[in-house]
């Protein structure tokens, strides 16, 4: 072994193997000799033993002295004159997106050690992007990049049409106006009902469906969902039922003490609100006046909704009342009483079951959202003004409202945030009446300046089935949406 061979060399010779001390003759007597040897010695190759085979470790290269020549990235001169390469803008490209170098035309990085690793596995995109290309690819969604902003959706300011409508009352109480699934407009003039038939914005025909005469007027138009009877509620207390093809008078009913200012139909069930604080049920089917009467409020009846699968009846009324009834009881299933005003505005989702909203008068002012299946109120929107009317877009989960005191504006929600979409303005009294066409795209609303305004403030539905007559006297339940 080293230490056995050790203790026996002579003293002032080289420690050196016993094989090679003959060949090498090194003697360390004398300083020069030595020197020389030594020198020899260096400059014998090193050849590793035949009987024994070196492994050395892996290479490991430090990556801060990297360069970009090594990868052909780097920026080289032009052998030639100034001419530029054309591969040029290529590899200053691809370096910037592999590293996020400077990428413009002129730009030379010098790369520093340390600064930027060839193989790191995440590239500091704080900075703007540098390559034409990182814009591009964060616009269309690449991982970790934000969701773009989708562009408001663009609301006509001004109404496509304006008609004059002479005598339409300004009173909070009625309910004027309505737009059938048959695309005609029924509206209450003074003692008049007269129908407006519409073909793609176009007014084509005007008829007077009926006169009530100098001792009665009109209250309240409302159409069947498939679109072929009207009923018109009188001054006088009276709920009457016409066939709008025929121009005639099929049924009166009475049963109402005063004036009839609102009604409803479901499928097959008319519904009317009065002055004298009560809500009959009619049903055309059976010989009688009314089948049950709803008794709830203490003051007038001026807004009734039915909901879309014909189970709930929304009621409100100028004691400041919102009520839920269903057809199994004649008592309210829900009292709903934080409103401060008149209750008028009232319309139901067609997009979630058991969700309808209200809203009040001048002292009131707010857009309530309700939860019929437990009574909770869901949120609370002040609008600023008086709410007259509501109405829920079928096509997108919107919803518009009209106002009174002070500012007689048209608003346009996205639920459930209740951001304004857009603020219509036009009229210059109370914007008491409103309708939705057909569609769902146009919205017709009417006031006391004795002008109808048409407004296109909805998108188109995808997908929509045709409404099918069934007939008034069918059992059969038939849903417009």
């Amino acid at each position: 072994s080293g230490a056995s061979a050790g203790a026996g060399a002579k003293p002032g010779r080289l420690n050196v193997p016993a094989g090679m001390a003959g060949s090498l003759r090194l003697d360390a007597s004398s300083p020069a000799s030595s020197s020389s040897s030594v020198a020899r010695l260096l400059e014998i190759p090193k050849t590793p033993s035949p009987s024994k085979v070196t492994y050395s470790d892996r290479f490991i290269p430090c990556r801060t002295s990297s360069r970009l020549h090594n990868f052909a990235l780097a920026d080289r001169p032009s052998p030639g004159s100034g001419s530029r390469d054309d591969g040029s803008a290529y590899s200053r490209l691809l370096r910037a997106e592999l590293f996020g170098g400077d990428a413009s035309p002129g730009g030379d990085r010098q790369d520093s050690p340390g600064s930027n690793n060839l193989f790191r596995f995440k590239t500091d995109r704080s900075s703007a992007p540098s390559s034409p290309f990182a814009e591009k690819l964060d616009c269309a969604g690449g991982a970790g990049s934000p969701t773009p902003k989708k562009a408001p959706r663009k609301v006509p300011k001004t109404p496509h049409k304006v008609l004059d409508a002479p005598s339409l009352q300004d009173d909070f109480y009625l309910n004027l106006v309505d737009w059938s699934s048959q695309n005609m407009l029924a509206v209450g003039l003074g003692t008049c009902v007269y129908l407006w038939s519409i073909a793609n914005g176009t007014v084509i025909q005007v008829t007077k469906l009926c006169d009530l005469g100098p001792r009665d007027s009109v209250c309240a138009v409302h159409w069947t969902r498939e679109g072929s009877y009207l009923a018109v509620g009188t001054s006088l207390g009276d709920v009457q039922i016409w066939d709008s093809s025929r121009c005639k008078r099929i049924r009166n009913m009475g049963g109402h003490q005063t004036r009839a200012g609102v009604l409803a139909w479901n499928s097959t069930i008319l519904s009317s609100g009065s002055r004298d604080k009560n809500i009959l049920q009619h049903d055309i089917r059976v010989p009688t006046d009314y089948i049950s009467k709803f008794s709830g409020h203490r003051s007038e009846v001026c807004g009734l909704k039915w909901s879309h699968d014909d189970r709930e009846l929304a009621s409100g009324g100028n004691d400041n009342q919102l009520l839920v009834w269903n057809q199994r009881s004649q008592q309210p299933v829900l009292r709903l009483t934080e409103h401060t005003a008149a209750v008028k505005a009232i319309t139901w989702s067609p997009h979630q079951h058991s969700l309808v909203a209200s809203g009040g008068g001048t002292a009131d002012r707010c857009i309530k959202f309700w939860n019929t299946a437990n009574g909770n109120m869901l949120n609370s929107i002040d609008t600023g003004s008086q709410v007259c009317n509501l109405a829920w877009c079928k096509n997108v989960n919107e919803l518009v409202s009209t106002h009174g005191y002070s500012q007689n504006q048209i608003m346009v929600w996205k639920y459930p945030s209740m951001s304004k979409v857009a603020t219509l303005t036009g009229h210059t009294l109370r914007v008491l009446y409103l309708a939705t066409s057909p569609d769902g795209q146009t919205i017709v609303t009417g006031a006391g300046d004795e002008t109808l305004r048409f407004w296109n403030i909805f998108p188109s539905m995808k997908a929509q089935a045709p409404a099918r007559d069934a007939g008034l006297f069918s059992f059969s339940r038939s849903h417009i949406r």
